[in-house]
């Protein structure tokens, strides 16, 4: 079944399989908000739906392996890089995918950069197989030529069918990856 994740309340917001949706505005307009809504991070009013089946439906950990958010700022909680990725060798071709060296799988978390986090943030994501990826300004710490090899990653999972939600204030990127590109200010969309 191909994924179409739906977004209905305040917002009505469709993304259907191998789409992607960005969305860009200000900072602070409410972009990242609607990201963690829709991944089931903070409390929500509105329906979200996976093919028809409600968040609420959903056991929250099925829930967030199917519709992967992967944040600005993604978590951390073991010290080594390894210790995120149960099977590092797929990791490890992914990895070599986003530029990344094979010795990062095998480093600590705290002597990465911020464009090495985001990558691997990436990967972790990706390895999960989702349906809907919600990604909040991903390639924001990569320089140009890294940002164009993310997003060939991305524009793959497209290809196969994933859909994705792209929160982004880079507007080159929003025209490169969009299919549809909606504008975020004060808590609304508009076209």
């Amino acid at each position: 079944m191909l994924p179409r994740l739906r977004v209905a309340g305040r917002f009505d917001l469709t993304v259907a399989a191998g789409t992607c949706v960005a969305i860009t505005g200000p900072s602070g307009s409410g972009k990242s908000r609607l990201l963690r809504l829709v991944a089931d991070l903070d409390p929500q009013d509105c329906g979200v739906f996976l093919d028809g089946v409600g968040c609420a439906a959903m056991p929250a950990p099925e829930w967030r392996r199917r519709v992967a958010y992967v944040a600005a700022e993604s978590a951390w909680w073991a010290e080594d890089v390894a210790a995120h990725f149960p099977d590092l060798a797929p990791a490890g071709r992914l990895a070599a995918e986003f530029g990344l060296r094979p010795d990062l799988m095998a480093a600590p978390v705290r002597h990465l950069s911020s464009g090495e986090r985001q990558r691997l943030a990436l990967i972790r994501a990706l390895l999960n197989r989702p349906a809907v990826l919600l990604l909040d300004e991903p390639t924001a710490a990569l320089d140009a030529a890294t940002t164009l090899r993310a997003e060939t990653v991305l524009r793959r999972c497209l290809a196969a069918g994933t859909a994705i939600l792209l929160v982004t204030h880079n507007l080159d990127q929003a025209a490169r990856m969009a299919t549809r590109h909606l504008v975020m200010r004060d808590g609304r969309l508009s076209e």
